[in-house]
């Protein structure tokens, strides 16, 4: 087969050649053929030849290879192929890929086979406004169906655990009891006791005008058992361990676990998730607890060191302010901290998509909606309490 006219170009590459040439058959055909070393390690010809003769007069009926002279090749080949390939689909012209290297036709079909992915960020710009909203709504929609899904989900395996019947590991149970508890001590003292000197502090400032130091104690004693004490621990179980449940639930489900799980017939909620969840909320009333003291250490180191109030005296006005029904309210906030925080890191987790982007969104979307339940439901418990009297 003679070429009418043959256009190519080359470069050399260590003694050796790679060639590009770019000829007509005289039935309109465009035979394009390689030879030489075709390695990404060195500049290879360029693709110009071809689209040259594409876009020459008379029109080309379809393009062939022959790729007989091609002594070794890696991607670069395959890349100056799909860039004939683009060339050629965008003028509807045919390539037949049979003079290729056995086994480029199959890389060239799988690289077809895989649409390259498009700006979608500018496409979202592009929508209206009242298309985004309506999107936005639906998806909220979605999120609050597959929310009340899941709660129920959980509350049908409670069920299961308080009658005996639920399935997990307890090595699991007590591992997660030490992780969810002794394991987040540190950043609940530093935390609590950081807010007891602040609460202290502030209040110290308005008091010393009255001369009503003392009333420090009742201040920071009862915001910090009855409210302050629960908040925070959940603020920082939220933070802490709601989003390490969202990212080990979201690792699981990217690596397919969850749907190891059911293929066996364990089912991911009493297996994963009730766990987690029974282990917040035994710990959250303990941590608790434990953060209360850490703040009332904290207004003391205030009332004893700035106020002038001495040690004992501090320590039974805090005494006769607190209260038994401030203690339980507070115990409270903190047991239904804890069953939000895990449900909402184990609901993101098992909604995470399978990518590892997805991990991180949904432990981010985990803390956020840990950290909204907890003042949604602390404004809940707070207006009850108020219409109860306590």
């Amino acid at each position: 087969m003679t070429p009418l006219h043959t256009k190519g170009s080359r470069q050399q590459r260590g003694g050796a050649t790679a060639e590009l040439a770019a000829g007509r058959t005289p039935d309109g055909r465009l035979i394009v053929r390689l030879s030489g070393p075709w390695r990404i390690d060195s500049t290879l010809p360029d693709v110009v030849p071809v689209t040259r003769e594409l876009d020459a007069a008379p029109p080309v009926s379809g393009i062939a290879f022959d790729a007989e002279g091609v002594t070794e090749w890696d991607s670069a080949l395959l890349v100056a192929l799909v860039d004939i390939h683009k060339a050629a689909a965008a003028r509807k012209i045919p390539v037949d890929a049979g003079g290729l290297p056995a086994g480029v036709a199959d890389l060239m079909a799988i690289a077809a086979a895989v649409p390259e992915k498009k700006d979608t960020g500018r496409g979202k710009a592009s929508e209206g406004w009242l298309a985004r909203v309506g999107a936005d709504a639906l998806a909220f929609r979605q999120s609050a169906v597959d929310m009340l899904a899941f709660i129920g989900e959980a509350s049908e395996v409670l069920v299961k655990l308080l009658t005996g019947r639920a399935s997990f590991r307890r090595a699991d149970f007590v591992t997660l009891l030490r992780d969810c508890g002794a394991d987040a001590l540190p950043i609940v003292s530093l935390i609590s006791l950081l807010v007891g000197l602040i609460l202290a502090f502030v209040g110290a400032i308005q008091l010393k005008m009255f001369g009503a130091q003392i009333y420090v104690a009742n201040l920071v004693g009862i915001a910090m058992v009855r409210v302050l004490g629960a908040v925070m621990t959940g603020i920082i179980m939220a933070g802490r361990t709601g989003a390490s449940f969202a990212a080990q639930l979201g690792t699981m489900q990217v690596n397919e676990e969850l749907d190891a799980l059911e293929t066996l017939g364990i089912s991911p909620m009493e297996f994963l998730v009730l766990p987690r969840m029974a282990a917040l909320f035994v710990m959250m009333p303990l941590l608790c607890l434990y953060a209360d003291l850490m703040g009332i250490v904290g207004g003391l180191v205030v009332g004893v060191g700035m106020l002038d109030i001495s040690l004992a005296e501090y320590l039974n006005q805090t005494r006769s302010a607190i209260g038994l029904t401030n203690l339980w309210i507070g115990l409270f906030h903190s047991a239904v901290f804890g069953v939000l925080v895990a449900l909402s890191g184990c609901l993101r987790g098992i909604q995470c998509g399978r990518s590892a982007s997805a991990v991180g969104e949904a432990t981010t979307s985990a803390v956020v909606t840990g950290i909204v339940s907890i003042v949604v439901a602390t404004a809940i418990i707070t207006v009850l309490c108020k219409i109860v009297g306590i």
